[in-house]
């Protein structure tokens, strides 16, 4: 499991990425047990996921509407398969409209640049 903490803040807002391999849907609620288990990310708002593998494509808003639909999309951009992205939001109290989303897609973009870095 990499994870990446503090990558994005806005407006009061934090963000961190994480993300592993992973195969299935079952794997998938395993991971962000496993990740929870952190009690910084039991707490935050926002756990939303995607993941591409042999059950489909599988992904969560957690509460933050669109974005397991952008991480499936930036997944299937980078073709990344068998590999689950957990994009984790802290709200700050102010609404950030649609720069959440850009914000999801950036932190996405992190974490690839990391995982990239790391093989």
């Amino acid at each position: 499991m990499l994870i990446l903490e503090n990558v994005i803040s806005d407006r009061g807002s934090t963000y961190a990425v994480s993300g592993g391999t992973c195969s299935s849907a079952g794997a998938a609620k395993a991971f962000i047990k496993e990740l929870k288990r952190n009690k910084k990310f039991a707490k935050a708002t926002h756990n939303t996921w995607g993941l591409i593998c042999a059950d489909g494509k599988i992904k969560n808003d957690d509460g933050e509407s669109g974005a397991g639909l952008i991480i499936l999309q930036m997944l299937e951009r980078e073709g990344l398969e068998n590999h689950i992205v957990v994009v984790t939001r802290w709200y700050g109290g102010k609404h950030l409209g649609g720069a959440r989303f850009r914000h999801v897609k950036n932190a996405f973009q992190l974490y690839m640049n990391a995982l990239h870095t790391k093989t």
